[in-house]
């Protein structure tokens, strides 16, 4: 049996999504407090995330954190190697744990969730494949499983040519008929909106005993540099 680590009510989670330029920040204890905000900063992100993180964690310190999640791509070069460094600094300062979340598996939770919110979490169980635009007119394409308290990579998050990507989902298709397609945006806060998904996801990686060392925290280009 897998030991599981739950946080304390006095102490929180915090999930940074800096993919995109939208500036997403989410803050949990998972019993009685969640609060999760966006903000458009465009090309000032970095010179403004370190004042909404400070805002964000109002009422309570640094020192209240558990455990601290970054989305870490795909996304825009810039503003994905911000926040895993931003990330990978306070993990490092507080001697926490630092999750790194797939931009495009909270996009998969997050579709899960909404698509299953008036069922039972144990019931429910769906297969996900999200694609996002990268570069040279290629994909960033995954597909995951999800079920109760579980996200499973069936195909990892990889870049495909359209054709390669089509090719793929067929193949997908004729194994599992449920299949659900799901385009990432990457405009109106779309993205940055996932940063919840990114929080809980890191959640339940905590809860399965998981720590990961600040320096295991790395970014997921895909790609060579790319701007969103």
């Amino acid at each position: 049996m897998i030991e599981t680590s739950h946080i304390k009510p006095s102490k929180y989670g915090l999930a940074l999504h800096t993919t995109t330029p939208e500036l997403g920040l989410a803050i949990s204890n998972f019993v009685d407090y969640q609060r999760s905000q966006t903000y458009h900063l465009a090309r000032d992100l970095s010179s403004h995330i370190h004042y909404y993180l400070k805002e964000i964690i109002q009422p309570y310190s640094w020192t209240d954190l558990e455990w601290i999640s970054v989305a870490k791509g795909p996304g825009g070069f810039t503003g994905t190697r911000l926040g895993i460094v931003i990330g990978r600094t306070i993990a490092q300062q507080l001697q926490i744990p630092i999750f790194t979340i797939s931009t495009l598996a909270a996009v998969a939770w997050r579709t899960h969730r909404s698509s299953y919110k008036d069922i039972s979490p144990t019931l429910s169980s769906s297969i996900i494949a999200v694609e996002m635009a990268a570069q040279q007119g290629k994909i960033f394409g995954a597909i995951y499983q999800i079920n109760h308290r579980q996200i499973i990579p069936l195909l990892a998050d990889k870049v495909f040519t359209p054709e390669e990507w089509q090719k793929s989902l067929e193949q997908w298709h004729k194994k599992h008929e449920q299949i659900e397609q799901v385009l990432a945006n990457t405009q109106k806060q779309q993205l940055a909106k996932t940063v919840t998904s990114v929080l809980e996801l890191a959640q339940m990686e905590w809860q399965q005993g998981k720590q990961p060392h600040w320096t295991e925290a790395l970014p997921y280009y895909g790609q060579h540099p790319v701007d969103l």
